[in-house]
């Protein structure tokens, strides 16, 4: 039966639409995950990952002079640095503590006196009295392992990592160990207390 309006005017037929009504409590899944190659359920309780938390920040690689190192740090407002190679996998994870260290001549680290017999005028100016001596010239000899994290990895995994290695800063790594972010001390905090439960 055909309705019509006041006029007399059919309305126009409408065609009946069937929406799927999702379940309110879908099962419990499982998905593969190409970073760490095993499988891990999905995500479903809010938990964070390192990869949820990494950020792009600035990098520099072993050709890089110390002074363009330290630039980099200060003008980024960086806890450290990560060195990285040509094909961007982290090299080195350097607290800004080393990163400082690169800049301050040997001999005035080993003798604190000969500090002291500097001018003032050349005191402030010591960092960029490194000439052309590059990040690589000031790297261990021996390889120190980076600290990386894989994107699936927990807080928790990456706190016990910054503390065991005594880093502000962590490399979060694909599964080729190609960078993908970085995780520093006050992200990592902030993340925490923010999934914390309220006072």
């Amino acid at each position: 039966m055909t309705r019509t309006g006041r006029e007399g005017v059919p309305f126009p037929r409408t065609r009946e639409r069937h929406f799927r009504i999702p379940a309110a409590h879908a099962p419990d899944t499982k998905r593969h995950c190409p970073e760490s190659g095993r499988t891990r359920r999905a995500r479903r309780d809010g938990v964070m990952q390192a990869r949820d938390i990494a950020v792009k920040l600035p990098t520099v690689t072993v050709q890089d002079p110390v002074t363009r190192a330290v630039r980099v740090m200060t003008l980024a407002r960086l806890p450290g640095l990560i060195v990285v190679d040509d094909d961007s996998r982290p090299r080195m994870v350097l607290p800004g503590t080393q990163v400082l260290r690169m800049t301050v001549p040997g001999a005035y680290q080993e003798d604190p006196a000969l500090a002291r017999t500097v001018d003032e005028a050349r005191a402030d100016l010591f960092w960029q009295e490194q000439g052309d001596l590059t990040v690589g010239d000031c790297l261990p000899r021996q390889p120190v392992k980076p600290a990386t994290v894989a994107l699936d990895a927990t807080l928790l995994e990456v706190a016990a990592l910054m503390a065991r290695l005594r880093s502000p800063l962590v490399a979060v790594v694909d599964h080729a160990g190609v960078l993908f972010g970085t995780i520093t001390l006050d992200r990592l905090l902030t993340s925490l207390a923010l999934a914390g439960p309220d006072d």
